[in-house]
């Protein structure tokens, strides 16, 4: 250490000054405050979250006057009725609710395997092609990606192209609620197996060996071994899935084509195609609702999964 000084007194100088700088800045006594202070940011914005949400609230309660487009001044309940009996609202929210589960279902029997190969793969190449075409997705935007589903799904695209050279008329492939579905695994499927891949790294191989060495089947072992302790990394990948998909905005306008819009789709439309700040807020707070309900119904059932810090533990 004396050496050092010796060798190099000037840098010495400027890190003891800068040390004794500190100090003098922030006391000692101050240190217990640090973590407190570090954590303000993150207060900051949940406070701005929260008093976005106060006066979404607060329009949720005003009906649009349409003889002046103006909020009313009066407090009611009357949009909240309007959503839950007017049949267009229900079924856009049918509509979301059930795709949702349906690209949550889907995108999970997809991601498994391929987690399941990229955590267990021995060749190193195929990890890495694995890898690549997983990250590969997010360098390309959500919109682009729709925008391309309409080359090769639309009436003069690659498949039915394809289609037409074996003899097969053209196919409607598009602006209806499976192509809907279809772009959203897509999307989805690279978050599921990044929240799966963690779950599947941590169970360790020797535990699938010692199955198979008893007797075990490969699909005993994946049942009985591999399903079970993988489960936070489901309910983890789930629950990111079905809330992203559950409001999600993009794909459905594009690929649906306007018929076959989410709820989220609803709230832009009444937010900015009819002027009713009153409508569109109102559907925000169901939406955040609702898809907080679901979360929690999640969490009672099955747990946190890796979204907790306690590992997946009830």
């Amino acid at each position: 250490m004396r050496r050092s000084r010796a060798a190099y007194p000037w840098t010495w100088r400027v890190m003891d000054g800068l040390e004794s700088l500190a100090a003098r800045l922030w006391p000692a006594r101050f240190e217990k405050g640090l973590p407190y202070l570090m954590l303000a940011p993150a207060v900051l914005l949940v406070g701005i979250l929260v008093l976005g949400l106060v006066q979404i609230g607060d329009s949720s309660l005003r009906v649009l006057d349409t003889s002046t487009f103006l909020m009313s001044e009066d407090l009611t309940l009357a949009n909240y009725q309007r959503a839950l009996t007017e049949s267009f609202f229900a079924t856009v929210a049918g509509r979301s609710l059930l795709g949702s589960v349906i690209v949550t279902i889907v995108t999970l029997i997809f991601a498994f395997p391929y987690a399941y190969l990229m955590v267990r793969t021995p060749s190193s190449a195929l990890r890495k092609f694995l890898l690549v075409a997983l990250f590969l997705p997010f360098f390309i935007g959500q919109v682009v990606r729709a925008y391309g589903w309409l080359i090769i799904l639309g009436n003069q695209g690659m498949v039915n192209e394809a289609l037409g050279l074996v003899g097969v008329p053209p196919m409607r492939l598009l602006y209806n609620y499976p192509a809907v579905l279809f772009g959203l695994v897509q999307y989805m499927l690279p978050f599921a197996v990044l929240m799966l891949a963690p779950a599947l790294t941590a169970i360790p191989a020797e535990l699938e060996s010692a199955a198979s060495s008893l007797g075990a089947n490969w699909l005993r072992t994946f049942r009985h071994v591999v399903l079970p302790l993988a489960r936070p990394g489901l309910v983890g990948a789930g629950l990111v899935v079905v809330t992203l998909s559950l409001t999600d905005f993009a794909i459905p306008a594009i690929l649906g084509g306007g018929s076959q819009d989410f709820i989220a789709n609803a709230i832009y439309d009444q937010f900015f195609r009819t002027s009713d700040q009153g409508m569109g807020a109102t559907l925000s707070l169901m939406l955040v609702a609702v898809g907080s309900l679901l979360v929690g119904l999640v969490f009672m059932l099955f747990g946190a999964g890796t979204l907790a810090m306690t590992g997946g533990r009830k």
